[in-house]
């Protein structure tokens, strides 16, 4: 007999703990959560602000991993950014803004094609971990960006330009009681990158707590990296 997904639920996956090396001699710490099966995309997850709470573990990149390998064949891959915590362990280093983040998201991404050998990889954001996606993410191989309640406050002068410039595919879902950027004001905002597709999501808020809106962003990750997949099982 079936059952409803819980937040509790964790379906199959290869789950691999891993350390990584940036260029100015910080270790990170994460995890790949990777299908049974073929894998048919990556995800690589930019976390929360640490400062408040934010880290690997922050609830719906562990639903992502728990959920997204079973479900829709994606490798999820989750790192702690310099100087923050989780149950994978502490991260080295001192969170510094996003500024020298920039070497632990490079880092990442090599570590993604180089060592887990993906074959394509989308970098996906929530809340600061957007703007590290912005204004870092920039390496050729990247297929796009997905930003989760993205604030914009920690990007600089040039973020915005670059990938209107670039012209790589960036959705963002922004909550319709968001704390710092409400749908309106992003449409302003993003308006200059004419490829973004932002999304308003009724009744979200920054933190995308709750199953039903869990199970959106989960939807919408999938919509974009593997649409073939959709929809998303709802009970096992």
């Amino acid at each position: 007999m079936s059952e409803p997904i819980r937040p509790s639920t964790v379906l199959p996956a290869t789950r691999t703990p891993f350390t990584v090396l940036t260029e100015d001699g910080q270790t990170l710490v994460g995890e790949v959560s990777a299908p049974l099966g073929e894998s048919t995309t990556a995800i690589l997850c930019c976390h929360p602000n640490p400062t408040g709470g934010g880290m690997m573990d922050s609830h719906v990149y562990k639903k992502a991993a728990n959920r997204l390998p079973a479900m829709a064949g994606i490798t999820v891959i989750r790192f702690n950014t310099r100087g923050t915590s989780s149950e994978a362990g502490t991260s080295t280093g001192t969170y510094d803004n996003g500024r020298a983040e920039k070497y632990d998201v490079e880092a990442m991404i090599r570590y993604c094609f180089d060592v887990v050998k993906v074959k394509e990889l989308w970098v996906v954001g929530w809340s600061f971990g957007t703007s590290i996606a912005i204004s870092h993410a920039r390496d050729p191989r990247v297929k796009g960006l997905i930003l989760l309640s993205p604030t914009l406050l920690d990007i600089v002068a040039g973020d915005l330009e670059f990938w209107a410039e670039d012209g790589r595919p960036i959705t963002a879902l922004i909550p319709e009681h968001d704390d710092y950027l409400k749908p309106a004001e992003a449409q302003v905002r993003f308006a200059i990158i004419p490829q973004i597709n932002v999304i308003a999501v009724e009744g979200a808020k920054h933190l995308w707590v709750g199953e039903p809106m869990v199970h959106r962003v989960l939807t919408e990750i999938t919509r974009v990296v593997a649409p073939a997949r959709l929809p998303l099982p709802t009970e096992i």
